[in-house]
């Protein structure tokens, strides 16, 4: 047998590229189970890899709390409860009783329909039981057999009670005294959603008191509108400290809501952003186009954090938290913004402008969020619709009463703008922009929106419950109810009528006051709302021959035709002028058969035209808008107003349908941050259209003005010290020179006038200590010149301090404002009125018998000066009659300023009701020019 066919016993003996073959195999074979055993292996590995290995679980365990946290939303705190959490031992319960209460609320079973209207609304005779910082009981007769042990009384004795004031745009306390610090703004980036107001404020700052002292207990304390996204907000109350019936000083016992249930964001619009950021080349935003980038990257950033935080969330309730390889998504930087896409976030937006309201209410549908109020809002009247497109809900409207045209976003502002919006469905309210106006008297916003035409219940409601609502604190403040806080104010008149003062202010059960000033007033009704207040007279026509009938006050001296005449009269005007007051039978004949329009008043008041005195009004038209000034002289230039009058323009317009006819206004040398004037003022009327109409500047050189306020420091004289010494150097100068001035137009020529006693010299100051020493510089220059030098002190905020010494010199004041305050340093020492003193700078100024008129700082201030002075009545505690408060703002500064009164039969204002009340309208005037403009 053949061998050669027989298997081998081993590999070794087959050949040898077999075997090489069967290896290669073998190794690819080897390869391949290696990798699928390493590859499951590893897949095992990464499958039951558990991150508590590397990363702490605790840690992982409070961001899945934080996951449940970040899907809940608000909701607003509601219920009775036992006490009321910022409740401070030791609190004395109160009973208040015979008061006449506003409870925020229309009677059981009104329909919201007729609620709406006003119906069902009423100031109710009432006790109020406070206990553990809530309102326990409101009843018309609380027995006492049903309260405590210990407890205190206060008897109201009929006075008008309602929740403490709500202002939801403040920046109180998150400066200084005086304006020397400002922390409201963070302008290191034009997007700061993560800053806090609350780390701004100053717990100590003296305006805490006297805001509350106006019956302000909470607001929203935002930070300023200085960039896009400001910060978030914060809601505090105005107790503060033991005297406040605290247990501690500090921010955070401030906080109106313990539990923290809504947080609150800033953000704004329009100029303010841009004027801070939008610089040619730079990061902007530039323009509006540039603001709505700015908002939509940041909320995109905000979503795209947002979600990151969700799908951690999600994988987490999914995986167990424990196998998570990363911690939860968290940045300090987009957290405030996130949790206002989450809706835990209650956004307040500085917006004035269509293009703006418009745009934002777009962003607020782009990324699901809700804008709770515009603030200003200057234009929404005008677009109410485009306001109920908004995301989640239409916003409210934070408004002013009637501070407009200040800026070109303000300029088509209009008095009625909350009528409007109520009649279409939005809830205005009403703010003080702390320290825009002060908020101690941000109850006359809304007073003056009821007079424009608003609801009276409305306007109430617009500054208690209506803003609590917006604030998600509606069943916690802005009513008188059982179970709400106890933040109460006693008024000593309606708190919607001029002069209105708080008696006695609690915050959460405890009194505010330890020895509050009761100014001595008489009791009076409430406020019987006029329907009538909502009829529109925008329209006026000129008539050569009017007659009016039903007036009832005749306010200027010796006009009446028969001092037997009494009841009410008929004022007969022809080609201007007043030809009869009284019966004025025939005179009503012969009008008649001259086809005269006849006028029926209601309570028809007669008056001398108002002026006004001590703004920059005919000087400059939008404060904020350069180009609209004349502009600003320096020291090297003396300037006469006749020159640079801008008339036939809005502001001049609004203070001439207010009865503010005529004015008297000098050179501007600085403005915006408080008006600086220097130079020879005019006396001009507001109704011309140019210099050359008839009768349009009444006085070419009304007085002479130098400015030693702390704007009118200058590169020339950079202190007060050298600005009073410049001054006495030209006056003395002035009276030593016996030679003829050449250039009648030169500032030494006007001197020469002063020292002469032919040119009254109003010099402006705040500071006691500046008006010392400029009395001293008065009786410096008469004991050289041996005249009297008809010398005025305007502004005068601290003249209360130097009153006797006024008095003594013969030197007359300007008040400007009525209601001085601590605006800047020089006004520091500012004096509040009760019920912190008994009385205002004007009481101690009246009392000391120094001649006084009320002036104003801002030209839209103008419009309101018959309130200033109906303010200055209703407080003065008898020092001041009716007609002589007319004189405050009329007769007394061409007294002081040595010029012509007005003519009484062809310069005369006809309004229905007192100017010196709330819901006074001008129906006719006459400025001297011939015709008389009737309002229709």
């Amino acid at each position: 047998m053949e061998k050669e066919g027989l298997p081998p016993y081993t590999e070794v003996v087959k050949p040898w590229a077999e075997r090489r073959r069967r290896r290669r195999i073998f190794r690819v074979v080897a390869a391949s189970c290696l990798s699928y055993f390493a590859y499951s292996a590893y897949k095992i590995s990464a499958n039951t890899e558990k991150p508590v290995n590397l990363l702490s679980a605790t840690r992982l365990q409070e961001d899945l709390a934080t996951c449940a946290a970040l899907q809940r939303v608000p909701v607003s705190p509601s219920g009775i409860r036992e006490y009321n959490k910022r409740y401070v031992n030791g609190t004395k319960p109160v009973l208040i009783q015979n008061a006449t209460v506003w409870t925020g609320e229309p009677a059981p079973g009104t329909s919201a329909e007729d609620a709406h209207q006003g119906k069902g609304y009423a100031w109710i005779q009432s006790d109020v039981f406070i206990e553990h910082g809530l309102i326990k009981r409101v009843a018309p007769s609380i027995s006492l057999s049903d309260l405590p042990t210990e407890y205190e009384t206060f008897n109201a004795h009929g006075r008008q009670l309602t929740s403490g004031i709500v202002d939801t745009h403040s920046h109180a306390g998150l400066g200084s005294l005086g304006n020397l610090q400002h922390d409201e703004n963070e302008l290191s980036s034009d997007i700061t959603p993560y800053v806090k107001s609350l780390d701004s404020l100053d717990p100590l700052h003296p305006e805490i008191q006297w805001i509350k002292s106006g019956g302000v207990t909470t607001s929203l304390l935002l930070p300023g509108s200085g960039n896009n996204i400001g910060g978030e907000a914060f809601l505090v109350k105005f107790a503060v400290g033991k005297d406040g019936g605290r247990a501690e000083l500090s921010q955070q016992d401030m906080l109106a809501d313990p539990d923290h249930t809504w947080r609150y964001m800033k953000n704004a619009c329009g100029e303010n952003p841009k004027r801070v950021y939008g610089k040619l080349g730079e990061k902007g935003p530039f323009s509006r186009m540039g603001e709505g980038w700015q908002f939509r990257h940041a909320f995109e950033q905000a979503r795209d954090y947002v979600k990151a935080q969700d799908d951690w969330c999600a994988a987490a309730a999914s995986v167990g938290a424990e196998n998570m390889n990363s911690y939860l998504p968290q940045e300090l930087e987009w957290e405030n913004l996130g949790a206002v896409l989450r809706g835990q976030v209650r956004v307040n937006t500085h917006c004035y402008t269509i293009p703006d309201l418009e745009m934002y209410v777009r962003l607020t549908n782009e990324f699901k969020f809700r804008v709770y109020a515009f603030h200003h809002a200057h234009q929404t009247y005008l677009v109410p619709d485009v306001l109920k497109r908004a995301y989640g809900g239409t916003p409210a409207a934070a408004l002013f009463g009637d501070n407009m045209y200040y800026k070109v976003e303000s300029y088509r502002a209009s008095e009625k703008a909350g009528k409007i919006l109520y009649e279409n469905g939005i809830t205005p309210v009403y703010v003080s922009d702390n320290p825009v106006i002060n908020s101690q008297h941000v109850k006359h916003e809304a007073a003056k929106a009821y007079g424009y035409g608003l609801p009276y219940h409305v306007a109430l409601a617009g500054l208690t419950s209506a803003p609590a609502e917006l604030l998600g604190m509606g069943e916690r403040l802005g009513k008188i109810k059982a179970g709400f806080d106890a933040d109460i104010v006693v008024w000593d008149s309606d708190p919607l009528s001029l002069g209105a003062t708080p008696i006695q202010v609690w915050i959460d059960g405890a009194p505010q006051f330890e020895d509050p000033v009761e100014l001595k007033k008489p009791l009076t009704s409430p406020i019987k709302p006029d329907l009538a207040l909502a009829e529109d007279h925008d329209e006026s026509e000129s008539s050569k021959d009017v007659v009016f009938t039903g007036v009832t006050n005749i306010r200027i001296p010796g006009l009446t035709s028969s001092s037997e005449f009494k009841g009410p009269a008929t004022v007969v005007v022809t080609q201007g002028k007043v030809v009869c007051a009284g019966s004025c039978d025939a005179e009503v004949h012969t009008a008649k058969s001259k086809n005269a329009r006849i006028v029926a008043l209601r309570d028809g008041y007669l008056t001398r035209p108002l002026t006004a005195f001590g703004s920059g009004l005919g000087m400059q038209e939008i404060m904020q808008q350069p180009e609209t000034y004349d502009g600003a002289v320096n020291d090297k230039v003396w300037a006469r107003t006749v020159d640079g009058l801008l008339l036939d323009a809005k502001n001049l317009f609004a203070a001439y349908h207010h009865g503010v006819t005529k004015a008297i206004s000098a050179p501007i040398a600085r403005a915006y941050s408080g008006i600086s004037l220097r130079g020879i003022s005019a006396g001009f009327l507001t109704g011309a259209k140019t210099t050359l109409s008839k009768g349009a500047v009444f006085a070419e050189e009304a007085a002479v003005h130098y400015d030693f306020t702390l704007n009118g420091k200058s590169d020339a004289n950079p202190s007060i010290s050298s600005l009073v010494a410049d001054l006495r150097h030209k006056l003395l100068e002035a009276v030593r020179n016996n030679e003829t001035i050449v250039d009648t137009y030169s500032e030494a020529a006007s001197l020469k006038k002063v020292v002469e006693g032919k040119s009254a010299l109003v010099l402006s100051a705040h500071s006691a200590d500046t008006i010392s020493a400029l009395i001293r510089l008065k009786s410096t220059v008469e004991a050289a010149s041996k005249v009297s030098l008809r010398l005025v002190i305007l502004g005068a905020a601290e003249s209360h301090l130097v009153a006797k010494e006024l008095a003594a010199a013969d030197i007359a004041v300007v008040l400007a404002p009525m209601l001085p305050w601590a605006q800047t340093w020089d006004q520091r020492r500012s004096l509040m009125s009760a019920p912190l003193n008994n009385g205002s700078t004007i009481d101690f100024l009246l009392e000391s018998q120094v001649r006084v008129a009320i002036g104003v700082e801002e030209v839209w201030e103008t419009r309101d000066l018959a309130l200033a002075a109906g303010i200055a009545l209703k407080n003065s505690q008898g020092r001041l009659s009716e007609q002589q408060a007319l004189d405050l703002v009329s007769t007394n500064f061409y007294e002081f300023l040595g010029l012509e009164v007005p003519k009484a039969e062809s310069e005369f204002v006809i309004y229905e009701h007192s100017p010196l009340e709330i819901g006074s309208r001008v129906v006719a005037i006459a400025d001297g020019s011939g015709k008389t403009d009737v309002w229709l």
